[in-house]
């Protein structure tokens, strides 16, 4: 929503009021923008995990109940009136709720952007069968077909919304907006300088990173994990690890067993090329850095981006592993340095699966506009925004993404020929394909003609 905010604002000359919770900070684009005004919202407070399992219903009830009188009073009395409220969904109730009765009220209209269906992330964990799925999912339908205009993120969520739903909705694919680009080796070095001691000294952590940069901490910060600078002059360590990144809401629908049993497979795999089997990571690290020769298969550094339920649960499982040549760091990055980090990965990973089978996960449209390809879990309609073995791969298991670990990352970083036909092929795409002219070109023009009360 953010990028809709922008682009209402610099492309269609409007007043732009948000509602939202905060836990983040907006990017830079919008706090510096007069025209957008930022309204957050009170949370839901924490309730300890043992009550909340007890009284599940009652607590989901009140939960909605506070939520929808929170969210209503901003928007019936915090901001000005609008022309047109624009929301997106999931979630759907209240807030599909509270936006249509403050349309009503305030004779505005309502504009709903579907990024996935709300009923099928509740059935993840409630099950489909569930009595409260059934509520949700009629909520979401009726509301949802109040609304003056829609959007949709692919054109099977756009056949699924006219032919089950009786929705007609333009699709408009989420692309990147300008900030997510390829970075310059400038930019990935000071990144890098800011990040060194997350990179390489995490409390508590010894792998083959950590093993690896204890000469770095009492040196010039001009030295990173990847990167060196002598003199004016930037240039990227030889014995650099690749790095791969994956950004995760830490949310059911995400399976992050496969990345982590994938990442156990590329280890045990090249111990066996290399020979290296009861190696230990020094001895591992010792060979890599001081036998002169060139290494067939790099270390792996996985950095794991995002917040979510199940961070604590998977952090557990990281630390458990036995791994020489893989490590995995888990981090939140500011809105300015996440795509930075992006522009300055090898690949990325993406893991959603779609509880509908219908959306498209954005991190990958954010990823593509920084020039990183990506290895994305085979879903249904995942196609419309991965194109295998031109912009990037698919996997259904962990041992699929084991190989293709193997595949694209042997000869890294010189001779690694199937991962730079990936990236020039994200670099063809992704040179024509932004926000600013996808938001022209297919929300514009709907968002106009439902203000003017053409639909």
């Amino acid at each position: 929503m953010q990028y809709h905010a922008l682009s209402l604002a610099r492309q269609a000359s409007l007043e732009v009021d948000i509602v939202a919770y905060g836990g983040s900070t907006p990017h830079s684009a919008i706090l510096e923008n007069q025209s957008i005004h930022i309204h957050t919202m009170k949370q839901w407070p924490a309730i300890p995990r043992i009550v909340s399992k007890i009284f599940y219903p009652l607590v989901l009830l009140f939960k909605a109940l506070f939520q929808f009188f929170t969210l209503f009073w901003f928007l019936c009395v915090k901001i000005p009136s609008p022309d047109v409220f624009i929301v997106q969904n999931p979630p759907s109730v209240p807030t599909l709720v509270a936006v249509k009765w403050a349309s009503w009220l305030r004779n505005s209209a309502f504009i709903v952007d579907w990024h996935n269906f709300g009923y099928t992330l509740l059935g993840l964990s409630l099950g489909r069968s569930s009595c409260y799925v059934a509520l949700y999912h009629w909520f979401e339908k009726y509301y949802g077909k109040a609304a003056n205009g829609s959007l949709c993120v692919t054109r099977a969520m756009q056949h699924e919304l006219a032919q089950n739903w009786g929705i007609k909705a333009t699709v408009l694919y989420d692309q990147p907006p300008e900030f997510f680009r390829p970075t310059s080796i400038e930019e990935k070095h000071k990144l890098f300088c800011r990040l060194h001691k997350d990179l390489c000294h995490p409390p508590g952590v010894h792998d083959c990173v950590s093993a690896g940069t204890m000469e770095l901490w009492n040196q010039d910060i001009d030295e990173t994990l990847f990167t060196a600078k002598v003199d004016a002059n930037i240039f990227f360590r030889p014995n650099r690890p690749a790095l791969v990144v994956s950004s995760t809401s830490w949310t059911p629908d995400e399976d992050f067993s496969l990345l982590l049993e994938a990442a156990v497979m590329y280890d045990r795999r090249v111990a066996a090329i290399l020979n290296e089997d009861g190696l230990t990571k020094e001895e591992v690290l010792w060979k890599e850095t001081n036998s002169g020769k060139e290494i067939l298969y790099p270390r792996l550094l996985f950095i794991i981006t995002g917040k979510g339920p199940n961070k604590e649960k998977y952090e557990e499982k990281i630390r458990r592993l036995k791994l020489n040549r893989v490590a995995f760091r888990t981090m939140w990055l500011s809105a300015e340095d996440y795509p930075l980090l992006l522009g300055s990965a090898d690949l990325g990973i993406c893991l959603h699966t779609s509880s509908s089978g219908l959306d498209l996960p954005m991190k990958v449209v954010d990823m593509f506009g920084c020039g990183l390809p990506v290895c994305a879990v085979s879903y249904s309609c995942i196609e419309e925004l991965v194109k295998a073995e031109k912009n990037g791969l698919l996997f259904s298991s962990s041992s699929e993404l084991a190989n293709e670990l193997l595949m694209l990352f042997k000869g890294f970083p010189d001779n690694c020929d199937v991962l730079k036909s990936l990236k020039n092929g994200v670099m063809e795409v992704g040179s024509s394909a932004r926000w600013d002219t996808e938001w022209e070109r297919h929300a514009k023009p709907l968002i106009s003609k439902v203000i003017s009360g053409e639909l």
